[in-house]
């Protein structure tokens, strides 16, 4: 059984990745094929080339252009155009299952994933957020067009029905009707339900399988070794927060900024703050109070487990969120997280167990789970639906399924 998984970027904290690897330690011949790689390198990993990454330059700059009155506030919104034709490569040609992870950004447009679908070999969506179910958009708020016709959207400033994502939407329908041979994962009871709900996939095979991580890499360890590891005084309590970038309006920073402000008003005044994903910012480091200490991107899983471990509490006050893996990878090394009760996250946490749960939206009971997560010692840990081995499980009975 030889399994691809196709993402356009390969980190050791990817989801293909960390699926890849379970695939591997299970006995399955699994590679991964992507447009770029990050620091890891073997054979099992197949990366793409200059004239590939050309295209995908190409594509970004002409959907830039298509999607110019875009509202910021409302994240990320991909309609493809350019992308790379895969379904004459090596890989490919032999896999007998396609796993598709996110492969946006110029990598894979609608017509390159027709092209693959033609194989008929089975395709596994694995949908990371929303964009599979949507006109373009990777969350929809409270938008629910979605189940029935994506049309002038929320996304864009004025008022046209056969917008970009309406044209988006409807090159997704026919791509969706012509092929028997496509079927999507949700790492969430959350975009599950949503799915079914779905004018576009509603009809289609759609399954359940959580997210897949290592428990040998993220688990408890001493804290106050940590704590010493990372330089940070035993005698402080930390709040740790990570992002790619802080100023994404899915992440909710200025929620956390505020909550912030509101425990160091009340008399908190021992924290100290832990940033990674994201590189040194004065402007964000000039607005908390406390003492913060920036890490940047991290691709080594080890060290990301020892700030969790150093961590006495976690902070994800994500806006739009599908099922984070920051989520589940604090709790697996004991650490209790406090977040807004949106998308899957619920699904992890139970609200004053393993962390708290937020009104949408409250700085100030963001503010009241990090106190309480501190004040009782609570302690995080991961649920046992999340076992990696039930999950692999869930996986290896599709792929016996669609195969058969």
């Amino acid at each position: 059984m030889k399994i691809l998984h196709l993402q356009y970027g390969t980190s050791a904290a990817s989801p293909a990745y960390r699926l890849h690897q379970a695939f591997i330690e299970n006995g399955l011949n699994s590679q991964i094929l992507s447009l770029y790689a990050a620091t890891i390198q073997n054979s099992n990993i197949i990366v793409l080339g200059r004239k590939e990454r050309l295209q995908s330059k190409a594509n970004n700059y002409i959907q830039s252009y298509l999607t110019k009155n875009k509202k910021s506030e409302f994240g990320v919104f991909s309609y493809p155009i350019l992308g790379s034709n895969l379904s004459s490569k090596k890989e490919v040609q032999e896999a007998d299952v396609i796993y598709v992870h996110w492969v946006l950004n110029g990598f894979l447009s609608i017509k390159n994933l027709k092209q693959l679908a033609a194989l008929g070999k089975p395709i596994i969506y694995v949908m990371h957020d929303m964009w599979n179910i949507t006109g373009g958009c990777h969350h929809s708020f409270n938008c629910d067009k979605y189940m029935n016709q994506c049309e002038n959207c929320q996304f864009f400033t004025g008022n046209k029905v056969k917008d970009i994502a309406y044209k988006g939407f409807k090159k997704k329908l026919k791509f969706y009707s012509d092929y028997q041979n496509l079927y999507f994962v949700s790492p969430s009871m959350w975009l599950f339900k949503k799915a079914q709900k779905s004018t576009l996939i509603k009809n289609k095979p759609i399954f359940h399988i959580g997210n897949s991580l290592d428990a040998n890499l993220f688990k408890p360890i001493d804290k106050k070794v940590a704590k010493q590891i990372l330089n940070v005084d035993g005698n402080k309590k930390v709040i740790a927060f990570g992002a790619m970038s802080i100023d994404s309006p899915y992440k909710g920073w200025s929620y956390l900024k505020n909550a912030l402000d509101i425990l160091f008003n009340s008399g908190y005044k021992n924290f100290k703050i832990l940033i990674f994903g994201s590189s040194y910012n004065p402007d964000i480091a000039d607005a908390i109070n406390y003492e913060t200490k920036f890490f940047g991107f991290i691709d080594n899983e080890y060290a990301t487990s020892v700030i969790y471990n150093a961590a006495d509490v976690f902070v994800a006050p994500s806006l739009a969120d599908n099922l984070p893996y920051t989520v589940l990878e604090s709790l697996s090394c004991g650490t209790p997280v406090v977040a807004f009760s949106i998308g899957g996250i619920p699904e992890m946490i139970v609200h004053k167990s393993n962390g708290y749960l937020a009104k949408y939206k409250d700085a100030a009971d963001l503010a009241a789970g990090i106190e309480y997560c501190i004040n009782e010692k609570t302690l995080g840990y991961r649920l046992q639906e999340f076992d990696q081995n039930s999950i692999i499980e869930k996986h290896l009975k599709l792929i016996n399924n669609v195969t058969a």
